[in-house]
């Protein structure tokens, strides 16, 4: 089975570089996609972008009235789609032809199972059963705004905020699987709940991955180019990884990995509409029944 995708980016003031991202992700070799951009209140002419390819019969263009942040959405974009699993691009990243195609693969794969080799009843699992991939990750390249490149291919920085001793010789902060890009299974989010509003949401949503047991697959293979600009949320003064908000957020996540070694319960986190005003969207009948409905039901009631 080929799982359909949703690929949704979300994207604020980025209509310099948005069309490269749209482009690359609806040119993906996957036969089934749909790409969702969710314009996150932008002020500049992202909106003139979106109409620019209103017409394409695989795009949906979601405008919202206000900046809500990316970890809502992201939200707005799971909310949405009907698709069998959901990927997140940035409007900087440039996705190798083949990656949606080839995680979807692995993620429609029936015949994976829990190998007798591993305690897999730490997880919940049974020996010998089958397993379903909960997240595919891949390995990428990243392009920093002075022309440097570097090759992520540490999968071992998925459990940094678990085991840090593990993670000498790294070049922190820059060397870590990047999580943004997975491709996840529809049933992780019935699980465990959509992103947790922080700056860290990436992260945050990985350790709950890891927590609740879900099966991680990597693909050890460069799928993906993510190219940061002087713009991009990790260069900015206010949200880089030394900035006093990111750190506040690093702490939030990391108290939460420490409540779970000790009760080794794991909370959801539900999607909440609150907050979000929707503006227009293109190609309605490409989102879920029912769910374009909600969020506007949703909007009306808190506008009450």
């Amino acid at each position: 089975m080929l799982p359909s995708v949703a690929i949704v980016i979300p994207t604020f003031n980025r209509a310099h570089i948005l069309p490269q991202a749209i482009e690359a992700a609806l040119g993906q070799s996957h036969p089934d996609t749909t790409v969702f951009v969710i314009d996150d209140g932008s002020t500049d002419d992202t909106g003139d972008v979106i109409s620019s390819f209103a017409d394409h019969p695989r795009f949906v263009g979601v405008r919202l009235a206000q900046n809500v942040g990316t970890a809502q959405a992201k939200n707005v974009g799971i909310w949405l789609s009907g698709a069998d699993a959901v990927t997140f691009h940035d409007s900087d990243d440039l996705p190798h032809r083949d990656k949606v195609l080839r995680q979807a693969r692995v993620i429609g794969n029936e015949t994976i199972c829990a190998d007798p080799c591993l305690n897999w009843r730490l997880s919940g699992r049974e020996p010998g059963t089958v397993v379903q991939v909960g997240a595919v990750f891949t390995h990428h390249e990243l392009i920093l705004p002075d022309g440097q490149r570097t090759e992520i291919r540490r999968s071992l920085s998925l459990v940094d905020d678990f085991f840090p001793n593990l993670q000498m010789a790294s070049h922190v902060p820059g060397d870590w699987t990047h999580v943004n890009s997975g491709l996840f299974h529809r049933s992780v989010f019935d699980r465990l709940g959509g992103f947790s509003d922080c700056i860290e949401e990436d992260r945050e949503f990985r350790n709950r991955l890891i927590m609740a047991g879900e099966a991680l697959w990597v693909i050890p293979d460069l799928l993906l180019t993510k190219i940061e600009t002087p713009d991009s949320l990790t260069q900015q003064g206010d949200t880089d990884y030394d900035s006093p908000r990111r750190q506040a957020d690093r702490r939030r996540v990391w108290a939460a990995v420490e409540r779970w070694f000790e009760t080794r319960q794991v909370d959801p986190v539900p999607i909440s509409l609150t907050g979000v005003r929707l503006l227009s969207c293109t190609n309605a009948g490409l989102c879920a029944p029912g769910s374009l409905e909600a969020l506007l039901g949703a909007c009306a009631e808190e506008a009450a």
